[in-house]
């Protein structure tokens, strides 16, 4: 999980991606995306967030997931970029249940989390982590996401 010189030959072209008609383009620009980020000295990922976040709850469920699932890597290109992951992952747990398939969703914020958590060693993310699983208030999805923080 090193950083690569070449992220900036790339971007434009994920970017573009994210606003492609083929959901599968729009899925992976945001997983590319987010894995470039730590490749990022320029903060370019700030000026897609908005982009990233409209992929993480595209029409298309799939889409939405698979770039959901990558969130977590954005969070590694520096102190803005954990913030506004934070932030976006935890309303996004809060409102999951207002869209499709939320235990999946509830799931998949969890498992980034924890992801993120492994790799970074930040007490914050884990806070963050089991506080999203208390507010939980169904005691077998709360079982679950314990199970996905593990």
């Amino acid at each position: 999980m090193e950083p690569v010189d070449w992220a900036y030959e790339v971007w434009d072209l994920f970017a573009e991606w994210l606003h492609d008609k083929d959901p599968h383009n729009r899925a992976r620009g945001a997983q590319f995306l987010a894995g470039l980020a730590k490749s990022d000295p320029d903060n370019r990922i700030l000026d897609n967030f908005s982009s990233l976040c409209a992929v993480a709850e595209d029409e298309k469920f799939v889409t939405a997931r698979h770039a959901l699932q990558s969130f977590w890597k954005i969070a590694l290109g520096g102190d803005k970029q954990k913030k506004m992951v934070d932030d976006y992952l935890s309303d996004r747990f809060y409102n999951a249940s207002n869209g499709v398939h939320p235990t999946m969703i509830r799931s998949d914020i969890i498992k980034g989390l924890r992801k993120l958590f492994e790799v970074t060693q930040d007490k914050d993310i884990e806070k963050l982590g089991i506080q999203l699983i208390e507010t939980e208030e169904d005691p077998k999805q709360k079982g679950k996401l314990k199970k996905c923080w593990r």
